[in-house]
């Protein structure tokens, strides 16, 4: 369908001028934005869901994507993934066996999927809250989980530039950052890690997952989904969740003032 789209950091992060005010005056100041695009998703030709995200690393989002959304279990089930630029964002087109398309027809989007939000446009409550896959929790040492969501800090250059985006990474279980995508929408960020680990041949359960963002339903899906065991965030998860989490085998913990919550999979106190 088209090139491979190459993109350096400046476009995905353009500059703006503006004044910077504070209580000792103004000052002319150079701003760096996150940038979104609509991404139409097609399968075997037909459009499936338009996706609103950060223009880079399209490809593992992609392939990310259609295993988070249960049409494709690895990315060879992925016979053929083309990337065009058009007018007005990019396609993607991506080729599948039409049964393994069939199993996903209740998650198509009716509406553009938002940056902020990865269920938007599902056609149905089902679709929203569809089975999780059963995973085995991962049990990697506080110590290492707390240096892994600190050493996020430092690999994430796009939001270095703009202040916004969010990131996902994939760690060894001693901690150390193996991978990393960023995007404007933390959905899209996950999926983008999911698509590489794939595209690599990287099983999610031989590490854990650490996300700038709060653990949310969609996040708690699409962790499953890739067979991850253990997610830490930066915000704490919403109850519904963690239930979710807790249902799959998947343990949750967030950074919580210097200290590591990791929650009980024993159900609420009280």
């Amino acid at each position: 369908m088209g090139r491979p789209v190459e993109l350096a950091d400046n476009d995905v992060s353009p500059a703006f001028t503006g004044r910077l005010i504070t209580s000792a005056g103004s000052a002319s100041a150079v701003w760096h934005l996150p940038d979104e695009a609509p991404v139409s998703i097609l399968y075997n030709g037909n459009s499936f869901a338009v996706m609103m995200l950060t223009p880079q690393d399209i490809e593992d989002f992609a392939v990310g994507f259609s295993i988070t959304e249960g049409i494709a279990d690895a990315a060879t089930d992925l016979e053929d993934v083309r990337l065009a630029e058009v007018a007005d964002g990019y396609i993607v087109n991506i080729k599948v066996d039409a049964a393994k398309l069939e199993r996903a027809e209740g998650r198509r989007r009716t509406l553009t999927g938002r940056s902020g939000c990865g269920l938007c446009g599902a056609q149905s409550l089902d679709a929203v809250m569809k089975p999780m896959r059963n995973v085995k929790s991962a049990q990697p040492e506080a110590g290492a989980v707390l240096a892994a969501l600190h050493g996020l800090k430092l690999r994430q250059p796009m939001n270095a530039l703009n202040k916004s985006t969010h990131a996902a990474a994939f760690c060894a279980m001693d901690g150390s950052i193996q991978l990393v995508r960023e995007d404007i929408g933390r959905h899209n960020a996950l999926d983008k890690l999911a698509g590489a680990l794939a595209r690599q041949g990287i099983e999610a359960s031989t590490g854990f997952i650490v996300l700038s963002s709060r653990f949310s339903v969609e996040m708690a899906q699409k962790a499953a989904a890739i067979g991850a065991g253990f997610v830490a965030s930066v915000s704490a998860p919403s109850a519904l969740a963690l239930r979710l989490a807790h249902r799959a085998g998947l343990t949750v913990a967030c950074q919580a003032q210097g200290a590591l919550m990791v929650f009980d999979r024993t159900g609420t106190a009280g």
